[in-house]
């Protein structure tokens, strides 16, 4: 029950870190931050915060670092930190946090279509299970559009009692001609690429996670890599030393927040999250970051809520755990085909009657896939 409860959890607080690093890298970027110099310093506060982690923790069971996993695991730098990262933040200076947030919700439709190329994720669809999950995944994406482009009528939940002025204050330059431009073709579209690189990230992490069972060191090297690779292109973009000073107390926030919670904690969760569940399961919690901007932008933000917002969120809940309830008897379907196999086997060496067998391998009339 524990294992079955644990994933579902890690992937639910996962969503509410990446909710707080749009709000305070959305801010810093406001403030005059360029999204190459916040993406190289997330890298490097990452590899950091981690490296003393994988040392201690998988000295004594640290598979031998062989070439071809360094490759795998370059690999995974070049697409899940450093063109997703790099993707997403210069996209999000060109738009909105819930625009952003909402086109990266192509992540679990491209994950799905990838997994099912690479034979991760069988499509199923003659089965309730891959029915589930194909529809799922398309609801968790239409509810997200809904969320993002249609208003409708404001919905009376009153105003928040929260009042961050650093937010007020970022808010009424941004609305007065701020710091930040838009551009309604180059920001979504970086989006979304953000969102494609992350998804070839899933897979190649899924194999990755098979090779090198070594979540923590895997993720050090990996952070460091992308440092690398992001302090580079950070440094051909950004001459000035000026751009790369964290002395904007928001800069230094932001900095901080995305590289230890938003690297190094979320890719050793979701690194451990693919090993367990696959690369689907851990995706398809992607739709859940937009409810929770949501309500910390009205909380926090003092923005609106609208019909649209609530609408979409149930939507995306609603996708979620069709997902889920396919993933879960998908799973529980193939170990019970295992045992069934241990059972057969069992029977051609101690003869047990076949009449007896058939008995033995009736599935439970009743229990809930998704409660256990």
């Amino acid at each position: 029950m524990l294992d079955d409860f644990m994933p579902l959890v890690a992937n639910v607080l996962l969503q509410v870190g990446y909710a707080g690093m749009n709000i305070t890298s959305k801010l810093a970027l406001e403030s005059g931050m360029k999204p190459l110099v916040l993406v190289a310093y997330r890298q490097i506060f990452a590899t950091i915060a981690i490296a003393p982690l994988a040392f201690f923790l998988e000295r004594k069971t640290r598979p031998k670092i062989t070439m071809p996993i360094l490759f795998q695991i370059f690999l995974c730098s070049m697409t899940g930190a450093t063109a997703n990262q790099v993707f997403y933040f210069v996209g999000l200076n060109y738009t909105t946090a819930t625009v952003a947030c909402a086109l990266n919700n192509v992540l679990p439709a491209a994950t799905f279509v990838l997994a099912a190329i690479f034979r991760q994720e069988a499509m199923g669809i003659k089965k309730a299970s891959g029915v589930a999950k194909v529809l799922g995944t398309l609801i968790c994406v239409g509810g997200a559009m809904l969320l993002s482009f249609y208003h409708g009528h404001i919905v009376g939940m009153g105003e928040s009692k929260v009042h961050w002025n650093y937010a007020d204050r970022m808010s009424s330059n941004d609305s007065s001609g701020g710091t930040t431009g838009s551009n309604s073709f180059l920001g979504p579209f970086l989006v979304m690429a953000s969102a494609v690189a992350w998804a070839i990230w899933f897979i190649i992490q899924g194999q990755t996670s098979k090779n090198f069972p070594a979540p923590y060191t895997c993720t050090t090297i990996m952070c460091f890599m992308a440092s690398i690779e992001c302090t580079i292109i950070g440094i051909f973009s950004e001459h000035k030393p000026s751009a790369w000073s964290l002395s904007s107390p928001m800069r230094l926030i932001a900095s901080l927040y995305a590289g230890i919670i938003c690297n190094a904690v979320a890719f050793c969760v979701m690194s451990w999250c693919i090993q367990k569940r696959g690369p689907l399961y851990v995706s398809v919690f992607s739709p859940l970051l937009l409810v929770i901007v949501a309500i910390l932008s009205w909380a926090l933000l003092r923005e609106k809520l609208y019909v649209g917002t609530v609408a979409g969120s149930f939507l995306i809940v609603g996708g979620l755990y069709a997902v889920l309830w396919g993933k879960d008897k998908e799973v529980k379907q193939i170990k019970g085909g295992e045992r069934g196999e241990g059972k057969v086997e069992a029977t051609k060496a101690g003869g047990v009657d076949n009449d007896d067998l058939e008995l033995q391998l009736q599935p439970p009339l009743k229990g809930s896939q998704l409660g256990g």
